[in-house]
């Protein structure tokens, strides 16, 4: 969304001492990001240019998470209040004259329809300042909003409250919109002559009343999208509602999730039409599911694509790997980072993979390690099959060409090479190259001792 002189500032100096933590509060996650990144992303939806943050605690670690977002940042040394957050700011936008969005960066679920309503209204009445507000059924320790029309008087704290005023239920979120140079000039003019020592942002909304400015408010229609986050409590009720929102996309874009209040999917992720997906599944990052997949109860993935076609079953763990169509995991296996299936692949029931990259139609039924290495297509590796990659100083690699046929615990001690159309028979342990169309085999020689049992249980009897 193109919006023209619309800026926005993020306030995220706070500690969170409520959080008991050493991070920042809004370094805390929330389906899988930083519960700063969704201001971020609802500001840049309703096409705010420039977007900064103003940080405090921890500073360093915030820069560092948030300079992705190709946004600016102001340092608020003293804790002073949010009038004191805004004005931090002043210098850093260089003039700029228009709307200026102040939201926070620990309410993380006010959504982009939200914020354009309140853009939209604010210029179409031609404010100096619009307030969003919420109505609440106990509006106990809120901030109450007076007003007559449209048109807000001032905002009036609950401990400054009248008995009328404390039935009023409409209250303010601290989310507000003003018009710059207007807000600095009011922020210069604040006092700090209170019981806190701090400058209050709400003070400005009477101070433009006085200067014969328009002020107006607009409500949110859902209560939870202005829900802020104090305490871990809090942050698990808005991780439910952000994880119900993202589930029900995916549902009404033709995904089938057959418990969604289980299902745990987090932002970003992606998945295609007619796929189907089982509780307890757990998708992260960047991970892209294709369409017509099945995902089995207790399946985890993490950044991974996932092709069409594809049938993950039961508490597979899959990790920044690709799969391709038609193929099928687990149950109960393992693909580690680096693992790419070619498509048409059959990995099974407590198989590992690490940095393999596996050709069409092959296949790994069970009870198998593949690390660090090529395997070419139609390629069958038996039961109890291990690549030893690791010498205890260096990872080496097993190339297996197309159309193996590798037997039941064969031990490939690497680095080596096995030749197109070979069979490995099983219970080797292959320690050099096999060329084409060869047979391998390596096996000590059996040795049958007659009658041994017999004697030995005898002997056993006697001693008795």
């Amino acid at each position: 969304m193109e919006n023209k002189n619309l800026a926005a500032v993020i306030l995220a100096a706070g500690r969170g001492t409520r959080m008991k933590s050493d991070r920042s509060k809004v370094l805390h996650e929330l389906c899988g990001a930083p519960m700063g990144r969704y201001p971020v992303h609802a500001a840049r939806a309703v096409g705010a240019d420039p977007i900064v943050m103003v940080i405090g605690h921890d500073p360093e670690n915030v820069r560092n998470v948030f300079s992705s977002e190709k946004i600016g940042f102001v340092l608020q040394h003293d804790q002073l209040g949010t009038g004191h957050a805004l004005l931090c700011v002043e210098n850093v936008l260089g003039g700029f004259a228009g709307s200026l969005l102040l939201l926070c960066g620990d309410v993380p679920l006010l959504t982009p329809e939200s914020l354009a309503n309140l853009v939209e209204h604010h210029r179409t009445r031609q404010a100096a300042v619009t307030v969003l507000t919420v109505h609440q059924p106990d509006p106990r320790g809120y901030g109450r909003i007076i007003r007559q029309g449209e048109e807000v008087f001032r905002i009036v704290e609950e401990k400054d409250a009248d008995e009328e005023e404390k039935r009023i239920t409409e209250v303010n979120t601290g989310i507000y919109i003003f018009e710059t140079p207007l807000v600095f000039d009011l922020l210069h003019s604040l006092s700090n002559d209170n019981a806190q020592g701090e400058y209050y942002l709400t003070d400005t909304v009477q101070m433009a009343r006085d200067r014969g400015h328009r002020v107006c408010a607009v409500s949110v229609a859902e209560r939870q999208e202005v829900i802020g986050i104090n305490d871990r409590v809090q942050l698990a009720q808005a991780e439910t509602v952000l994880r119900r929102r993202i589930n029900e996309t995916h549902m009404r874009n033709g995904v089938t999730l057959v418990d969604p209040e289980v299902t745990y999917i987090e932002n970003g992720v992606e998945i295609g039409a007619d796929t189907i997906i089982h509780p307890h599944v757990h998708l992260h990052g960047k991970t892209v599911i294709g369409s017509h997949c099945v995902i089995e109860p207790g399946a985890v993935i993490h950044d991974t694509r996932i092709a069409d076609r594809v049938h993950i079953k039961a508490s597979s763990v899959i990790e920044r790997s690709e799969i391709g169509e038609d193929s099928q995991i687990g149950p109960m296996a393992h693909l580690r980072p680096g693992t790419v299936l070619r498509g048409h692949n059959k990995i099974g029931n407590f198989v590992e993979t690490k940095k393999a990259d596996i050709g069409l139609r092959s296949k790994a039924s069970h009870l198998t390690y593949l690390g660090d290495s090529e395997i070419g297509a139609d390629v069958n590796i038996g039961c109890g099959t291990i690549t030893c990659n690791y010498d205890g100083v260096g990872k080496h690699k097993t190339i297996i060409e197309d159309q193996v046929f590798v037997g039941s615990d064969t031990q490939f001690v690497a680095p080596v090479h096995i030749g197109r159309n070979s069979l490995i028979g099983a219970g080797s342990t292959i320690t050099r190259d096999v060329p084409p169309d060869a047979l391998a085999l390596s096996r000590a020689e059996q040795k049958n001792i007659e009658g041994w049992r017999l004697r030995e249980r005898k002997k056993k009897t006697e001693d008795k």
